[in-house]
Formats: C-alpha cells, structure tokens, sequence
C-alpha cells in the first residue's frame, strides 16, 4: 500500500546509525515528516499517524530497525 505521505516513506540504510543522525537524515529527506528517537521496547501511542517515524534505537543510541513512515 502506498503511503499518503508525499516523500520517502523508508530508510533501510539508516539501521546501524546513530538514532541523531538518523533523524536528521529522515528530516531531510522527506520535511512532511517527524522522526522520533526512541528506545527500542519504550511504549508508544498505538495510533498510525502519517506524520511519524519511529526511529528505534538500542541502549547505544543506534538503529535497530528500519524507520518508516506511520
């Protein structure tokens, strides 16, 4: 399904990055969006929202998996 986001809507090549960086790149990228930075397991809201990405990271602060959009 495509998202209706406009812009990247993934970045595979961001896990093993640091969680700043990977925001940073994820903001730069696609501006429609807002990376957040959380510890992987950390709870989070269960709504999908268009506007977010989970960026889950490990107790080193680095990506663990892909971020995407919702």
């Amino acid at each position: 399904m495509a998202s209706p986001c406009p812009g990247k809507a993934s970045w595979l090549e961001l896990v093993g990055v640091s969680g700043e960086i990977s925001a940073a790149q994820i903001g730069k990228e696609n501006p429609n969006v807002n990376a957040l930075v959380k510890l992987k397991g950390t709870p989070v809201t269960e709504d999908f929202n268009w506007n977010w990405v989970w960026d889950w990271v490990d107790t080193h602060r680095v990506v663990t998996s892909v971020p995407r959009v919702g």
